[in-house]
Formats: structure tokens, C-alpha cells, sequence
């Protein structure tokens, strides 16, 4: 009897503490968290696919052969969750936020469609080819293969984001009365299209995606030279994740001031949520700021108990120059988001950022002195910054969906309108859990199909495993610097 009455007890006691709309939200927030983990993996693995490919096929050359063969099926593995994580999401749509589907739907459909019609099929039907044409086309074709594979991984960021960043900035369209309810009409395809945000995240996510990937490419690289200082294939690819991250994560800080001066302008309480500038003025740069409470965590409206700032800074960097520039407040709105989380996680993303900075110009360093192979200090640092890259990309997802609340559409449908009217807080949030569970095991799954694939390659490599089930291999010794 007490199996079944403590169940019983749990959803009503607990269940029935979230609202359909906070769990719905969180329920969608959590889907999309772990789709953009497999999603930005396709996007941002894609140019090393096309590279490792072209080097292949044109030199002959082993180590390019291990490479492409390798991350060929992490690509594939990782496609094959993305595609998995991300169709429910369309489901949701219907199920927990309809009257966002009826409001929006003439404007996202589209973008949708082509997405799934456009570049889905185009990725899925190369990616076949990849993995297992290479002996049955040209070496031609198999080189435009990856090519084709790669566009349609950014083809599909590109529709996607056509998608939120028209949420963000909506333009192209008139509402009107359909049915008794007011509907978006699709005006002007190309404004709807191409909205001034739409370039600023495409460049900012797809980018976001590269530096995720080289960090990975290089903590999988630095874990396996660690065990096997001579393996030629992964020094190249080590190497090779490095540079990459000396050109992508300096230009990421680089657009991302210039992006940041964007949202100042479409979304300035979003920015000021960013900042925590709560009155209308000059805005200093808080680097540390503390609420009042913990019940001020999630209260829009509470205000900085103690604060570490640059004084008019952030008025500098929202207007491009001028330190006294006024900057609009979160006392200007009715509604603002949960401050907090906007604020910490923007600066999470920041500093992230500049620790991979710091960790392509330490790699840099160590490849001008030949030496990159060699400190244990960096190699280890490299393995432990592997899942950093997707850190930063989830926390700069997340300021930008929070710091747009209390709207799904802004200024034109608040989150709380587009939920469903029949659901209920109980319905809403088992299957919340229900997805926390499913998607926990699909990120288990991943990590140990990533985890055989680098165990296998150890095999090949010839070093050996231990009885407690532990790789080990010779470790020469470094220098004194090191």
C-alpha cells in the first residue's frame, strides 16, 4: 500500500506546485538545452569534417584517414541525437504552447519546413555517403559529399535562427482577427526573414558551435597524446583545434561587443537585465553583483545589495563610447525577467570566453616553441576544458530566451498568453520529467559511444588497459618550465 500511496503523494504534494506555464517553460527550456548540445556539435564539427575529408582523399595521408574516419561517427552519432532531442519540440508546440502555434504559426512555419525539407535531407542523405560510399563514388563526389553534409548542418542553424531571431525582433508582418483571435500575417517574407537580429546570431551561434567543437577536438586530441605522446594523427588534430581557436574565440569577443550594442538597441530591457540596471541613467559595469535574498533570485524586481563595478562602463560599452550615455532601466517596464539568471549567466559566457582566449594564446605559445605535446599542464587543462565550449553556448542561449521574458514574441505575446488554457500544472509536469529522464539517458548514451570510439582508438594505438579498466601508456618527461 505504501508504494502506491507515496506516488500518490509525491505529484500531488509536489507536482502541483508548478504552474503550467513554468513548467512548460522549463520543460521546453530543458528539450532545446540538450538539442543545441547535438545540434552546435553538426554545426560546429562540420568544417573539420569538410577538412578532414579534402586532406584525406587529395594526400592519401594516414593521420587525415583516422581523423575524418573518426569524427565522421561522432558527427553521424551526434546527427542521429539531434534528430531525436529536437522533434518533440515541434510537438510542443501544439501540446504546451498552442496559441503560440496559432498566433506565430504563418510566420514560423515556413522556416520550419525548410528546414526539415531544405536542409535536414540534405545532411541525412550525404551523411549515408560519408559513412559508407567512400569505396563506391568518386573521390570527387565524396569531397563534395562532406561539403554538402556541412551546408546542410548550417543551412539548419540558419532556418532555425531565422525562427528566434524573428521572435526577438518581429518585423514583416500585421495582426489581424482570424477566427476571434488575434493572428500575425505574413506581410513581407524577406523583413519576416531577415529581422536585425538574424545576422548578429547567426554569426554569434554558428561561431559559438566552432569554438564548442575545437575545444572538444581538443581535449579528445590532448587526452589521447597524453597516453600516446608519438601518435602523429592526434598531435595533427590537437594542433589543428588550437589554431582554430586562436581565430574563433578572439573574434567571438570581438562580435559580441558589437552584438551586445545591438540588444542595447532592439531589446534594451534586455540589456539592462544583463547589466542588473535597474534606474534610467548611467550604467556601471557590474562585474560581481549580490541580491538581497535568495527569494530575490527569481524576482524581477529586486534590486543589488552589494555590488564590484567599473563606473559608467556600461554605458560605454551600450553606446560605443561615451561613458556618460543614458541607458534605459528595468524601472521603465512593468514585466521584466528574473534579473539574476540574465545577469549570472551573461557573465559566465563572458568569462568563459575569455578562458578560451587565454587557452588558444597558452596553445599558440607552446606550437610557435615546439612544444605543444609536451606540457602535461596544458594537455590536462585541455581535457578538463573539453565540455567548457558547450557551457558558454548554453548560457548564452539561456540570456537570450530569459532576458526576452515575459515575452515569446517581443512585445507582441507575452509567454504566459501562449501556454495552453486545458493544461494542467500536474500534466505539465510529469512529462517535464519525464523528458529530464529520457534526455538524461540520451546524454549517457553519447558519452559512452564517445567514450568508445576514444577507447578504441587507444586499442589501435596499442595502449594497454589495465585491470581496474584504466588506460595507461608511457609518459615522457617534460621540461622544467613545463
Amino acid at each position: 500500500m505504501f508504494s502506491t500511496v507515496l506516488p500518490d503523494i509525491l505529484i500531488q504534494g509536489w507536482a502541483l506546485q508548478l504552474s503550467p506555464e513554468l513548467a512548460s517553460r522549463a520543460q521546453f527550456g530543458w528539450t532545446i538545452s540538450v538539442h543545441i548540445i547535438f545540434a552546435s556539435l553538426s554545426v560546429g564539427l562540420a568544417p573539420f569534417i569538410v577538412y578532414f575529408t579534402w586532406k584525406d582523399v587529395r594526400t592519401d595521408d594516414e593521420r587525415f584517414t583516422r581523423l575524418r574516419s573518426f569524427w565522421v561517427k561522432v558527427f553521424a552519432a551526434g546527427f542521429v541525437m539531434g534528430t531525436v532531442t529536437g522533434i518533440p519540440m515541434s510537438f510542443q508546440f501544439g501540446t504546451n504552447f498552442p496559441q503560440f502555434a496559432e498566433v506565430a504559426g504563418e510566420l514560423i512555419g515556413g522556416p520550419l519546413a525548410f528546414e526539415a525539407k531544405m536542409a535536414f535531407f540534405l545532411e541525412a542523405v550525404f551523411l549515408g555517403v560519408l559513412l559508407f560510399g567512400q569505396e563506391r563514388v568518386s573521390d570527387r563526389t565524396y569531397i563534395l559529399s562532406s561539403v554538402l553534409v556541412g551546408v546542410g548542418a548550417w543551412l539548419s542553424a540558419f532556418w532555425i535562427l531565422i525562427v528566434n531571431a524573428w521572435m526577438q525582433t518581429p518585423q514583416g508582418f500585421e495582426m489581424i482577427t482570424r477566427n476571434g483571435m488575434e493572428v500575425a500575417k505574413l506581410t513581407d517574407p524577406l523583413a519576416a526573414f531577415f529581422t536585425p537580429r538574424m545576422p548578429w546570431m547567426y554569426v554569434h551561434m554558428v561561431n559559438a558551435s566552432v569554438i564548442s567543437v575545437a575545444l572538444l577536438v581538443a581535449g579528445v586530441s590532448a587526452y589521447i597524446v597524453w597516453k600516446k605522446r608519438d601518435a602523429a594523427t592526434w598531435n595533427t588534430a590537437l594542433k589543428l583545434a588550437v589554431i582554430i581557436l586562436l581565430v574563433t574565440a578572439p573574434l567571438q569577443a570581438v562580435h559580441g561587443d558589437a552584438y551586445g550594442r545591438h540588444v542595447a538597441d532592439t531589446q534594451p530591457q534586455k540589456f539592462a537585465a544583463m547589466e542588473a540596471h535597474y534606474e534610467t541613467g548611467t550604467a556601471d559595469l557590474h562585474l560581481l553583483a549580490f541580491p538581497k535574498s535568495i527569494d530575490a533570485i527569481t524576482d524581477p524586481k529586486a534590486e543589488n545589495l552589494f555590488t564590484v563595478s567599473l563606473p559608467g562602463v556600461g554605458s560605454f560599452l551600450a553606446s560605443g563610447g561615451d561613458f556618460d550615455a543614458e541607458v534605459l532601466g528595468l524601472n521603465e517596464y512593468e514585466e521584466n525577467p528574473p534579473v539574476a539568471m540574465v545577469f549570472w549567466s551573461f557573465r559566465f559566457m563572458v568569462g568563459l570566453g575569455f578562458l578560451f582566449i587565454g587557452l588558444a594564446l597558452w596553445g599558440g605559445y607552446l606550437i610557435y616553441n615546439g612544444r605543444l605535446s609536451e606540457s602535461n599542464r596544458f594537455l590536462k587543462t585541455m581535457i578538463a576544458a573539453s565540455p567548457l565550449g558547450y557551457a558558454a553556448l548554453l548560457t548564452g542561449w539561456y540570456v537570450t530566451e530569459i532576458g526576452r521574458q515575459p515575452w515569446v514574441i517581443q512585445g507582441e505575446l507575452r509567454t504566459s498568453e501562449a501556454v495552453s488554457s486545458t493544461l494542467s500544472g500536474t500534466e505539465a509536469t510529469l512529462t517535464l520529467v519525464g523528458f529530464v529522464v529520457i534526455y538524461i539517458g540520451l546524454i549517457l548514451v553519447a558519452l559512452h559511444v564517445l567514450r568508445w570510439l576514444v577507447e578504441d582508438e587507444l586499442r589501435e594505438l596499442g595502449v594497454k588497459v589495465s585491470d581496474d579498466d584504466r588506460w595507461y601508456g608511457p609518459v615522457p618527461k617534460v621540461s622544467d618550465d613545463d
